[in-house]
């Protein structure tokens, strides 16, 4: 208890808390229909996109949380556009991918070479996170931001499972599967420029998959799966910021992945014992 009050005494560490459990949430929740509809590829390509946006942004000295957001936006609008199959298609992905990155190497040199004396830090908080670094107001957008998200999730969760298990059967009972469609890639979109703050566009993507696949070993039931996949990933992220501050020279992100991905291993290795000694394969 008092590790914890000195720790928590501290205005960025509760700062730090409460807007990593509000990213962990969005991310644990969208992160279920990532993995349950096969857009794990599409999320990582989004948070490459994050990291172009936010240093397309700086590079032109605007402000790098509306390049993320401007550009997960476009870009999960023109996924959504291209289709399903396109979607799922890895050669349109990684084209997207690699562009994508290509640019943000671009605008990460133009950043350095004309604006890196104003904003020293601008892309390496990109590339890892600054959770550590967000003042209140920040942490304010965060909340709201996730809230409003979660909300959107919460209330199209039924159709959109409908949608997932059998996009025919749902189309013919009259779900709007395109709209939906939209809906969701944009979601993934917000949800990669929400947590690019936290653990930063090169380690997002474990973010968004590790809990839900985690949960999804834990649990056959889809509103559970959700439940625990949300659980699971603050957790993660407040077991993350712990270590991150005891061992002060690991930084969060990595620490908070590091949590996620250990949790997920343990999962993996006693749910597949516990198969074999059952004779389950």
């Amino acid at each position: 208890m008092i590790f914890l009050a000195s720790m928590l005494g501290h205005p960025f560490m509760q700062r730090a808390f409460i807007a990593g459990a509000a990213v962990a949430v969005l991310c644990g929740l969208v992160g279920f229909f990532v993995v349950l509809r096969s857009l794990v590829f599409t999320g990582d390509a989004l948070s490459h996109v994050a990291f172009t946006g936010s240093l397309g942004a700086l590079a032109f000295g605007l402000s790098a949380r509306l390049g993320v957001y401007v550009a997960t936006a476009v870009v999960a609008l023109l996924l959504a556009a291209l289709g399903p199959r396109a979607r799922a298609n890895d050669v349109i992905i990684g084209s997207v991918f690699a562009w994508t990155l290509g640019l943000g190497v671009l605008f990460l040199s133009i950043f350095t070479a004309t604006r890196a004396t104003q904003n020293s830090t601008g892309g390496v908080s990109v590339l890892f996170g600054s959770i550590f670094g967000l003042n209140a107001h920040d942490t304010l957008v965060v909340v709201f931001v996730a809230f409003g998200v979660c909300a959107v999730v919460a209330f199209i969760a039924r159709p959109l499972l409908f949608l997932s298990f059998d996009d025919a059967v749902a189309r013919s009972r009259g779900v709007p599967v395109r709209i939906l469609g939209y809906v969701s890639i944009v979601i993934v979109g917000i949800t990669a420029a929400e947590a690019t703050q936290a653990v930063g566009a090169l380690l997002l993507l474990g973010l968004l998959a590790a809990p839900a696949a985690t949960a999804g070993h834990l649990t056959t039931r889809p509103f559970r799966a959700m439940g625990l996949s949300a659980l699971i990933a603050v957790l993660a992220v407040w077991a993350g910021l712990t270590f991150s501050y005891v061992a002060s020279w690991m930084p969060p992100s990595t620490a908070i992945l590091f949590v996620a991905a250990a949790t997920y291993a343990i999962v993996f290795a006693s749910s597949r014992f516990a198969r074999r000694r059952l004779g389950v394969f």
